[in-house]
């Protein structure tokens, strides 16, 4: 099956997310949350990525996470992503016992392609003081693709990891998660980077990129939004219409892709400095805003 075949399958089998011209959607991805260890690279944002998403939840945004949220390569279990970051759970679960959170599965949590996995591992967790059950993700439900909808057009958004574009981290995930759990893991942590991520590997994020944007052209320009190569892309009205979220392990800030009431910008969020020498976290438009129907046809 060509990339081609994969994109247009996750397509036609998206989850259906109907939108207005009121919607408010964050879109993050890539966050690869683990376990606090040294190669936890979320550990470095986390604190940035807390107060990016209780921001988005305050305001009463709907959250996308576009793949790779959980670093199940490196990592065996949820349990000790869950301990590491429990904080972030939380409030994720706020999200989704609001109806308010989409999750896509993406190459490095492609086991969450499995309702029986995601059942038993992340519907609830044990209280540690009360040996208690307490739901966490009940009845959560992931999906390869989301499209937003307009209600009223029937105008739509496609939302992938993007890694179906991309054949070796898509058909030989396995071979991959193999490689960085024995290889790989112990290496990063004295800065020798995986060389079969997109993210590290620039020619091979061109290919990527390239495929996807033959996608679109042949599906009539179907505004697209995705992750995996960690590259923020953010087109002129007029070009083709690949938007990239970014990631969440950036140095020192995250990236994502806001929807507020009809208009789609690029943001950044990261650590500033005051004159009085503290330090505040702050959002910064990198693109935008500019209004959807630009990209719509």
């Amino acid at each position: 099956m060509s990339s081609a075949s994969r994109l247009t399958k996750t397509y036609k089998n998206a989850k259906i997310v109907p939108i207005n011209d009121c919607s408010k959607i964050i879109m993050f991805s890539d966050c690869h949350r683990g376990d606090n260890s040294f190669a936890d690279d979320f550990a470095n944002n986390r604190n940035i990525y807390f107060h990016a998403l209780s921001h988005y939840y305050d305001n009463g945004y709907v959250y996308c996470e576009l793949g790779d949220g959980d670093e199940l390569w490196e990592n065996k279990s949820f349990k000790s992503l869950f301990r590491a970051h429990k904080n972030v759970y939380l409030l994720m679960s706020k999200f989704h016992q609001e109806g308010r959170l989409h999750l896509i599965w993406g190459n490095h949590d492609m086991v969450y392609k499995n309702p029986k996995y995601v059942k038993k591992h992340l519907s609830s967790y044990t209280d540690p003081k009360t040996e208690q059950e307490i739901p966490l993700f009940p009845d959560l439900v992931y999906s390869e693709g989301v499209v937003l909808k307009h209600e009223t057009t029937g105008k739509e958004i496609f939302l992938a990891h993007g890694h179906q574009a991309d054949w070796w981290n898509y058909l030989f995930w396995t071979w991959s998660r193999f490689l960085v759990r024995i290889l790989w893991k112990p290496l990063q942590i004295i800065g020798i980077a995986d060389p079969t991520s997109p993210a590290k590997n620039h020619r091979e994020l061109i290919k990527i990129e390239k495929r996807i944007k033959n996608w679109i052209h042949e599906n009539n320009n179907l505004m697209t939004v995705i992750g995996h190569t960690h590259r923020p892309r953010f087109p002129k009205t007029g070009e083709i219409p690949l938007f990239n979220d970014g990631s969440c392990v950036h140095p020192r800030s995250v990236t994502g892709i806001e929807i507020n009431e009809g208009e789609i910008s690029l943001i950044k969020w990261y650590t500033s400095i005051k004159k009085d020498g503290t330090l505040q976290i702050v959002k910064t438009t990198l693109e935008g805003p500019r209004e959807l129907e630009g990209y719509q046809v």
